[in-house]
């Protein structure tokens, strides 16, 4: 299960990151081609957050993480590079 959380957490990271460049880097320059990218990307990093909420509720309960750790994991998906840093202290 720890195996599958971090990959989840990898891809998460990097869905995250993806969407930030595509808003970042492209919106300004091309829109077409941000409208082309959003829905992919988008729908990829909202399935992959949803699982990585989900794993880390079900490894809560495996490992008998504390309220405060499940907080701190979660919170981390919400900033960037925050999913690589949970991943490499799991």
């Amino acid at each position: 299960m720890n195996k599958i959380f971090k990959y989840t957490a990898i891809l998460e990271g990097f869905s995250y990151l993806a969407l930030l460049s595509n808003m970042l880097f492209i919106k300004p320059n091309n829109t077409d081609l941000y409208k082309f990218f959003l829905f992919p990307i988008g729908m990829a990093h909202g399935i992959l957050f949803i699982g990585y909420v989900i794993f880390s509720i079900l490894i809560k309960n495996n490992q008998n993480w504390s309220f405060k750790d499940l907080v701190v994991v979660n919170i981390a998906s919400f900033i960037p590079f925050g999913t690589f840093y949970i991943e490499k202290s799991i």
